[in-house]
């Protein structure tokens, strides 16, 4: 497996950090993107280089193309290959619609959507040259339900869903398989934030009982790349303890 590449987008904290040590567990070589901290991004490649594998940090805004073809072409000339694209960038900028304002919602959507839109179609460009290749966009089970106050975040992950599908038939015929991922509640910053009666609110809408953690979405991520799972392609994978069956 040590030849074989993996780009994951906001892999400085969270559930994007959790997915790039899942994957340098597996043997892979690791590109770790980051547009905030570069200290934590550095402290996740460092973490990933004690494993035995390769492993570099790439800074982009994803939302904008220029910053995202240049870190494309900075992980081929690193690593010479790109096998698999986790695109877990994401923001949220809550807020009531009637209230939110445009610039929120916009920025939500750009981040959101449109980066996992420029790092597909960059990425995809590479893996067509090779004939192979993953990519795994991370969705939400709010993009499938919706939620109050988050119509931004849901209309963009919405969005990424239906962006995982049209890409899935474009690129099959180059072996290229595209899937996404809906997580629930996952223990995250944001939910640690969060009052002890909304998370019990939150807990009582999960038929098992308990919030997800960032390494339950990571070791979905490493089995949908894998051989084992090379017949799957546009489809979505919920981690979310039973919340839409």
């Amino acid at each position: 497996m040590n030849h074989k590449v993996a780009l994951i987008t906001g892999a400085g904290k969270g559930i994007g950090k959790a997915i790039a040590l899942a994957f340098a567990q597996a043997g892979y070589q690791v590109a770790v993107n980051y547009n905030g901290s570069k200290e934590r991004a550095m402290e996740v490649v460092e973490t990933i280089r004690s494993y035995g594998v390769c492993a570099q940090a790439f800074q982009a805004d994803v939302s904008q193309e220029d910053d995202v073809k240049a870190m494309v072409d900075a992980v081929v000339e690193t690593f010479g290959r790109i096998d698999v694209l986790v695109n877990n960038s994401g923001i949220t900028k809550d807020g009531l619609m009637l209230r939110m304002s445009s610039e929120d919602f916009h920025k939500v959507i750009a981040v959101n959507l449109e980066g996992t839109f420029h790092c597909l179609r960059h990425v995809s460009r590479i893996m067509m040259k090779q004939r192979s290749g993953s990519i795994i966009n991370m969705a939400s089970v709010v993009g499938l339900i919706g939620n109050a106050g988050q119509a931004n975040y849901a209309a963009s992950k919405a969005g990424v869903i239906g962006l995982t599908k049209s890409a899935a038939r474009e690129l099959a015929l180059r072996h290229i398989r595209v899937n996404a991922i809906a997580p629930g509640f996952i223990e995250t910053d944001m939910t640690a934030k969060l009052a002890e009666k909304d998370q019990q609110k939150m807990m009582e809408q999960i038929p098992l009982r308990s919030f997800g953690k960032p390494e339950d979405v990571a070791s979905v991520c490493v089995a949908l790349a894998s051989d084992a799972f090379g017949y799957v392609t546009g489809q979505v994978i919920h981690v979310d303890g039973g919340m839409v069956m």
